[in-house]
């Protein structure tokens, strides 16, 4: 309960900073009914938390037994099974753009046409028990489950401050090893040479090494191709799902 609370701490303090600073720049980065909508996505995926992460613990349970290496933890073992971990997001995040399925539930990340720190807990509560699927060959083959869940909860917690348009380009940065706001805005824009690039979680580097990732220029109009689903966080989260079973383009 105290790491949770540090965590909310210093979720609303990055909000509130973001903020003072849209008035004082008088940038249109929040939309209060957006905003409630995102608030409301959160605290449901934060009700059903311990759901998913029992269901996280059972698939690790079953697959821990049989696991082909017994890898042993230390620094060495620690580092790559971060990188592992970074790489089976990337394909993760990626699928999600690129199969229908998980794009019906990804696509409540992105429906948002404003980017902000909210925006970052505007996720889909489905996903939260999909995600850990992609995870199940790093125990198999013998990683430790409480550092692969340690490296993406790390992972997910820096890609909160990506949701920013406070921090610009970061000179030396972009576009080689870490993620930036800058190459995350990209993600999340509708521009057509910017829809589905830029990848990554903590890196930057597997859309390096696989050729999806592209630096910001022009500037980043947010949300989907298919328009605004609106502000009721229940038809945020159904309306992809609904169009999927229809046939109709999510």
């Amino acid at each position: 309960m105290e790491t949770l609370g540090i965590f909310l701490g210093i979720y609303v303090a990055a909000m509130v900073i973001e903020i003072l600073w849209s008035i004082y720049k008088k940038k249109d980065i929040y939309n209060w009914k957006d905003s409630l909508s995102n608030f409301a996505i959160i605290l449901g995926g934060r009700l059903i938390k311990p759901l998913s992460l029992a269901w996280g613990a059972w698939l690790f349970s079953l697959v821990e037994p049989i696991r082909l290496f017994e890898i042993p933890i230390n620094v060495f073992t620690v580092i790559i099974t971060f990188l592992l971990s970074e790489l089976v997001y990337y394909w993760y995040h990626r699928l999600s753009h690129e199969i229908s399925f998980l794009w019906a539930l990804h696509h409540t990340h992105h429906s948002s046409p404003w980017l902000n720190i909210s925006t970052a807990g505007r996720l889909h509560w489905l996903g939260k028990f999909t995600s850990i699927i992609f995870y199940i060959p790093l125990v198999f083959i013998g990683f430790p489950p409480t550092i692969v869940i340690g490296s993406l909860a790390f992972s997910l917690f820096y890609q909160i401050f990506l949701h920013t348009q406070i921090v610009g380009k970061l000179p030396f940065l972009e576009g080689w090893l870490f993620n930036t706001p800058s190459a995350h805005r990209v993600h999340h824009a509708s521009n057509e040479r910017y829809v589905d690039k830029n990848y990554g979680g903590t890196l930057i580097l597997f859309d390096r090494i696989f050729g999806t990732y592209v630096p910001e220029q022009e500037k980043a109009e947010y949300g989907v191709t298919t328009g605004f689903v609106g502000h009721n966080p229940i038809k945020v989260l159904i309306t992809p799902i609904v169009r999927l079973f229809k046939g109709e383009k999510i």
